[in-house]
This record gives structure tokens, sequence and C-alpha cells, in this order.
């Protein structure tokens, strides 16, 4: 086994070590970061359930974008959409027998890959046509759109350029997932290096190392979002329904109780 299949292995385990503490720490810092005021973006549904059909429309469909500019929601759901559609198509590496619905997608994820292209085009033209998105543009933000970019040519090139054994490349992959180490395609001896892998893999494991400390954490982030998961009830009077209670802030409360308590 190659020095070079050793160096990647290793940097996916601390990726992915890296990926899933780092995630797991923003939730849990997310859910209990205290939400002290009713901020519910009007108009705001009135129950939960309103609450889960809000959360729906804006993360399967982007309402709120779709509503202020259409041709930004339409580059950014097309980024999306094929976001998740080669996200399902990679299952087909890390499980062994392929179950059916993944297989079914399998050519969808190409086209998938030309249209996240064409999306991220468009998302990274808009930091630059639009003078206030322009104006509040840092590196980071550019960074992230020519790093997903990177790795959708890059995955391309693997399919078009540079022909990839699949088949070891996912003998590779589940030997990492059960501890059963083989070479990584394209690395043992006498053999041409595959650079569209090698950069595919490595731009992957950059983008696992930064998610968690990256504004693509949005994406666990909506469901915490005091504006998008409130009911819209701070006038309600309590006990007046089932599903309407005054909103008191925590600190009010606190100086409730002190001042019963006459301290």
């Amino acid at each position: 086994m190659s020095a070079l299949t050793i160096a990647y292995i290793l940097l996916f385990y601390g990726a992915a070590l890296v990926f899933v503490i780092g995630l797991f720490y923003r939730i849990f810092k997310y859910a209990t970061t205290p939400a002290p005021l009713k901020i519910p973006t009007t108009p705001a549904p009135l129950n939960q359930r309103g609450v889960v059909f809000r959360l729906f429309w804006e993360v399967v469909f982007f309402r709120s974008l779709f509503r202020s500019a259409k041709w930004i929601w339409l580059f950014g759901w097309m980024f999306h959409l094929a976001l998740f559609v080669i996200v399902l198509r990679h299952l087909r590496y890390f499980t062994d027998p392929v179950w059916a619905p993944i297989e079914l997608i399998q050519p969808f994820g190409i086209y998938a890959g030309f249209v996240m292209s064409v999306g991220l085009i468009g998302l990274w033209v808009r930091r630059f046509s639009v003078a206030r998105v322009r104006y509040v543009s840092v590196i980071s933000d550019h960074f992230m759109l020519v790093l997903l970019l990177a790795i959708v040519v890059s995955g391309l090139a693997m399919k078009y350029v540079v022909h990839t054994d699949i088949v070891a490349f996912k003998t590779f992959i589940l030997g990492i997932m059960s501890f059963q180490w083989v070479s990584l395609p394209g690395t043992g001896a006498g053999e041409a290096p595959n650079v569209a892998l090698l950069i595919h893999l490595f731009l992957v494991a950059v983008l696992m190392l930064i998610f968690p400390f990256s504004k693509l954490m949005h994406a666990p982030g909506l469901f915490f979002c005091p504006t998008r998961n409130q009911i819209d009830n701070p006038r309600a009077e309590r006990g007046l329904r089932s599903h309407e209670s005054r909103h008191v802030a925590q600190w009010a409360l606190d100086s409730e109780s002190v001042g019963k308590s006459g301290v």
C-alpha cells in the first residue's frame, strides 16, 4: 500500500471526525442558545402545525427567496436540488448491495452535475453583479463557491476526461468504512496517478473540514432560526385556546419570582 493511499485514508478519517463532531457541536449550540423574544417573520403561523409547513416550504422550495428575488431563487434552487441528487447518487459507493432507488437515479446524477455547475456560476456572478451583495461578500464567500465548483468539475472530469475504476474506488471506500484498507485506484506501483480522482477527493475532504465552521451551516441552522420556527402568539391570552399561550421572556419570569420571594 502506497504512502499516498495511507495519507488519503488518514485525511478522510480526520475530516470525518472534524465534520461529525463540529456538526453536532454547532447543532447543540443552536439548540441551547436562548431565544427570549418572539420574533417570527409575519405573516407567521399561529400553531405548531403551521410552523412545520412553513419550514417545509422554506427547506424544499425556498419560498422567502422566491418572493424576494426570482433569478437568485432559480440559481439557488438549481444548485441545492442538484446537490441533493448528487449526494444520493454517491450513496452507491457506501452501500453493498446498492439500494434500488439509488440505482434508479444514477443517470440523473450525471446531469445534476451540469445543473449544479450552472447554479454555482449563477450564484458566483451574483456576488459581483449585485452591488449590495458585492459589498458584504468576503473572501470566504468566494472560496466556498469556488471549492464547490471545483468539486463538481473534477467529478465530471472523472466521468468524461479521465477514466476512473469505480469498482476499485468503491472497494477503497468500503475498506475505509470497515477498517480493511485497500489501495486507492491509481496509486499502485506502475499505475499512472488519477489526478482528477486525487483532486476530487482532496477537495471533498477540505469541504468536510471547513463545513462546521462556515456559512454552509445554514442548512441545519434554518431549523433553529427564531424568525421561522416560532409561533406567532405573543398577544394570546393564556388558556384562551389550547395552542395559544402568552409569551414571557425568561428574565421577566425570574424577576417576578424574585419579587414574590421578597428578596
